[in-house]
């Protein structure tokens, strides 16, 4: 007989991820997105003022982090912040987590397949692109143990190709410390919306916590799983950002359309230029590799609670992965990999993004002592940055943003308030 789930479904995923397994996957969204897309249009926002938007954004980061590694560790079924926010806020709050997380990262999936065809074939990036999520739909399909072993060797490439682009750009004659000086350009507003579009990098350390049904130990893996991944790209981050910034100065990165392919130029290495393509290449692979398990495991949660059509929380038998979820979410993405622009998706997936941390923090707060519960200003800091970054963001990405998730609450009032169906006997 098969052991009861903790959701009360029998369709239960297989617990195979260790603590290593986690952090790698958190690493291969996290990394993928951030140094080779959100670093150009942060330093258009904020001029010399790029790196306190990087600090802004990791405290932000640290606060979510700490809040999600906690209810994660109380809550270990898949779907995150959606399953935070019902347990310790209500219905609504879950579900409206959920409707944002998966609004914003398919935005995210798309960015991240589009990335991929940009480098790959600049000339048929968007047929690339949906190549790409098939492809990765396939793999995903297969079970997350295989996911996990190939986002490993993607993260090892891309940190591989990283550390030689900071030492290029590092030891060249070209660098000046004198470009990290924040200047007058750097207003409050410009750094408030470059963390903003900064946390877009950020926040792939959701994918442990929305994988919480396939974690073993979930308590004790979870916990160390978030912090160690958001430590170690805070780190990546602050070296290539202060290795770009000195190699090509805060003007010239904010034009930049490829700006670690433009340092390495700058730098002298022209021989690097190739190796910088097909790592951004396949750091966009892993990200777009971690964002659909995370997107997919949300479905799955979001229509085990009948929020979604029913037929998505089936689990597949052999594989013991949300199989139904997968594919839908691989199709949705492929046709806005097919038709959408990179640049507005990261906007868009930041503000919907930031108002799911925004509630996974209020969820945090209401935690007891005996139940893990943070330090209080780690949640109140945590929801207070989350509304304010969401809120400095690009107007168009605001209103597009708020949209979507005032469409999500018209439909769960519209659920609500149709008639319950009488049981059939």
């Amino acid at each position: 007989m098969n052991k009861p789930s903790t959701t009360g479904v029998p369709d239960e995923l297989r617990r195979r991820l260790g603590v290593t397994d986690a952090v790698v996957i958190g690493l291969g969204s996290m990394i993928g997105a951030g140094v080779f897309a959100a670093l150009a249009p942060a330093a258009r926002a904020a001029g010399s003022g790029l790196l306190i938007g990087l600090a802004l954004a990791a405290v932000v980061a640290y606060c979510n982090a700490t809040s999600s590694a906690r209810l994660a560790a109380r809550y270990p079924a898949s779907g995150g912040t959606y399953v935070y926010g019902r347990e310790r806020l209500g219905n609504f709050w879950g579900y409206l987590a959920g409707w944002g997380f998966v609004a914003g990262k398919t935005a995210s999936c798309a960015a991240m397949a589009l990335t991929v065809g940009s480098y790959v074939w600049p000339g048929q990036a968007h047929a690339v692109a949906v190549a790409a999520v098939v492809a990765l739909t396939a793999v995903n399909y297969a079970g997350v143990r295989r996911s996990a072993l190939l986002t490993r060797a993607i993260v090892a490439l891309v940190l591989a190709v990283l550390a030689a682009v900071v030492v290029a750009a590092l030891t060249s004659g070209t660098a000046d410390t004198a470009r990290l000086d924040v200047g007058s350009d750097a207003t409050v507003g410009g750094v408030l919306q470059a963390a903003g579009l900064l946390f877009f990098a950020f926040a792939g350390y959701a994918r442990i916590a929305t994988l919480g049904e396939e974690v073993r130990d979930p308590a004790r893996t979870i916990p160390r799983a978030i912090p160690l991944a958001l430590g170690i790209t805070l780190v990546v981050y602050a070296v290539v950002a202060v290795a770009v910034l000195a190699t090509l100065g805060p003007g010239r990165l904010a034009e930049a359309s490829a700006p670690l392919s433009d340092a390495v130029r700058a730098a002298g290495a022209d021989r690097l230029v190739p190796v910088v393509r097909v790592g951004a290449a396949v750091a966009a692979l892993g990200s777009l590799l971690a964002l659909v398990l995370g997107v997919s495991r949300t479905a799955l949660a979001m229509a085990r609670d009948r929020h979604l059509p029913r037929a998505l929380a089936a689990v597949h038998p052999r594989f013991k992965v949300p199989h139904r979820a997968e594919l839908l979410v691989g199709a949705v993405v492929a046709v806005v990999a097919a038709t959408a622009d990179a640049r507005g998706a990261i906007g868009f997936s930041s503000f919907g993004v930031l108002v799911y941390y925004a509630i996974a923090n209020a969820s945090a707060w209401t935690l007891a002592p005996d139940e893990g519960r943070p330090h209080l200003l780690i949640p109140a800091v945590g929801l207070a940055g989350c509304l304010a970054l969401a809120f400095a963001l690009p107007w168009a990405s605001v209103i597009s943003g708020a949209a979507v998730l005032a469409a999500g609450a018209l439909v769960y009032a519209a659920r609500r308030s149709m008639p319950a169906r009488k049981p059939q006997p």
